[in-house]
C-alpha cells in the first residue's frame, strides 16, 4: 500500500474537505473573474483572490504548515482544471505557477511569524506572497496580449495588500473556530 491510499492519508484529506473545497471555489473563481477588467488597472478576479491566503493561513494555524501544503498542492488539480474550462490555458499555466510560488511563500512567512501578535503572521505572509503571486501570474497570463498587463498588475498587487488588511478581520473572527474549520482527530 503507497502512502496515497493509506486510512490515515485519506482520513487526513477527510479532515481538510472544507479548506480544499475553498482553495479550489476561490482559484477558479479568481481565475475567471481576471479575465474581465474593471478599468486600465484592475480585474474582478484582485478581490476574489486574495481568500486563498485566508484559506491557507487559517489552515496552517488549525493544523500546521504540512497540511496547508497538502490544502495547496491537491487543490491546485481540480482548479486548474476547471480553469481551463472556464478561462483559458494560459490562464490556468499563470494560475498554477504563480499560485504554487505564492503559497509556499505564504506557508512559509506565515509559519515564521506564528508565534508573534495574531495578525502578523497572516498579514506579512500575504503581503510577501501576494508580491510573488501578482508578478508571476500577469507575466504569464498575458503575454502577448495587447493588455498593458503592468498597469493590471500593479491596480492588482494594491487591491491584494488592501485585502490582507481587511481579511484580517474574518481571520480573527476565525481563531477560536479553527475546530470548525479543520476538525482535531480523535
Amino acid at each position: 500500500m503507497n502512502r496515497f491510499n493509506s486510512p490515515i492519508f485519506l482520513h487526513g484529506l477527510v479532515r481538510l474537505w472544507k479548506p480544499l473545497l475553498a482553495m479550489v471555489l476561490v482559484v477558479v473563481a479568481s481565475n475567471f473573474a481576471v479575465q474581465f477588467p474593471i478599468n486600465d488597472w484592475l480585474t474582478w478576479g484582485a478581490f476574489t483572490y486574495p481568500l486563498v491566503f485566508l484559506v491557507s493561513d487559517l489552515t496552517n494555524r488549525a493544523v500546521g504548515t504540512g497540511a496547508a501544503r497538502r490544502v495547496a498542492w491537491i487543490g491546485l488539480v481540480p482548479a486548474v482544471g476547471l480553469s481551463i474550462w472556464l478561462a483559458n490555458a494560459q490562464i490556468a499555466l499563470a494560475s498554477g505557477t504563480a499560485f504554487l510560488l505564492a503559497q509556499w511563500m505564504d506557508i512559509a512567512v506565515f509559519n515564521r511569524w506564528r508565534a508573534q501578535v495574531w495578525w502578523k503572521a497572516p498579514f506579512i505572509g500575504s503581503a510577501v506572497a501576494s508580491v510573488i503571486d501578482t508578478l508571476v501570474f500577469f507575466s504569464i497570463a498575458f503575454h502577448g496580449s495587447d493588455m498593458d498587463w503592468r498597469m493590471l498588475a500593479a491596480g492588482d498587487l494594491a487591491v491584494k495588500w488592501l485585502m490582507a488588511v481587511l481579511l484580517l478581520a474574518p481571520y480573527r473572527a476565525m481563531l477560536p473556530r479553527m475546530g470548525w474549520w479543520v476538525p482535531q482527530t480523535r
